[in-house]
């Protein structure tokens, strides 16, 4: 299957040029970047900063000149540009960089148009443009974890888990409200096994929140980020054929003896058609 083909159009006069290399990472996850565009006035000496991140990442910049004080000119220009782009036809997606809320018109309009649309900004970003767009990353955070990382590379499981349980404050959903949202997705999706495939638990929470991203709540993947939930069981099991699939479900409360004596039988847990399983670390 052939990468997605996207537009990156960010805002220079709310996104600062540290976030660059988020930016194009974040973007490279989903497709090529076919198209890197930055708006601005570029005769405002506070984008000078900007420069040495265009010329090293191939950025074009697109001149807009503020002519009225109070009037964002360059959010006019990024939507004309994106709108060119759509329709023009050679693109799959766009990455629109902004913490501005004003281009929550624009993320719907794309959507409707069959695009995939990945909002970026920090997580200052007002609701309508978050929810406006099929995902959303807050630059900032994503960045301040990788910092964190690169500054304790050798932190230990428990510190990561303390990191975790302290961490999403700053998003449109924290740890309750997944954990809440998690256990309603199991008894919709569950087979009768009591056991649902990560992927697919993952899959809608991006739906259902367009910001969430594991990265938040400072984990490094889906599978360790539920294992970190006392009341989720979170098991990898390696098929016939070598591949690794992920299951969570709800850790089984004991069940009370009979009058007998005996205790009633645990849930039993599926068949894993000769797969092999392992318990995924809380990490």
């Amino acid at each position: 299957m052939d990468d997605l083909k996207l537009a990156v159009l960010i805002d220079a006069d709310n996104i600062s040029p540290k976030y660059v290399k988020v930016i194009l990472d974040e973007a490279a996850s989903f497709g090529v970047a076919a198209a890197k565009r930055i708006y601005g006035d570029w005769s405002d000496p506070r984008l000078k900063s900007w420069k040495d991140a265009l010329l090293n990442n191939s950025i074009i910049p697109m001149q807009q000149y503020s002519y009225t004080t109070g009037k964002n000119a360059t959010d006019s220009a990024m939507i004309i540009d994106a709108m060119d782009l759509l329709y023009s036809g050679n693109l799959d997606g766009f990455c629109i960089v902004s913490s501005d809320s004003d281009f929550t018109r624009l993320a719907a309009r794309l959507r409707e148009a069959g695009k995939l649309v990945i909002g970026m900004g920090e997580s200052k970003t007002l609701g309508p443009f978050v929810k406006a767009c099929d995902q959303f990353k807050y630059l900032d955070l994503i960045l301040g974890h990788q910092e964190e990382e690169e500054a304790a590379p050798t932190a230990t499981d428990e510190a990561e888990a303390a990191a975790m349980a302290q961490a999403g404050d700053d998003t449109a959903i924290n740890r309750d409200s997944v954990a809440k949202l998690v256990r309603g997705m199991i008894d919709e999706m569950d087979d009768g096994t009591g056991w649902v495939r990560t992927s697919r638990v993952g899959d809608q929470l991006i739906k259902r929140y367009p910001d969430f991203d594991v990265r938040n709540f400072g984990s490094k993947s889906l599978n360790k980020f539920l294992a970190s939930f006392p009341e989720m069981e979170v098991e990898e099991r390696i098929l016939a054929n070598g591949n690794p699939i992920q299951f969570v479900r709800m850790r089984p409360v004991p069940r009370p003896a009979s009058k007998s004596g005996k205790k009633l039988p645990a849930h039993k847990t599926p068949a894993t058609h000769n797969a092999k399983k392992r318990s995924v670390r809380k990490k």
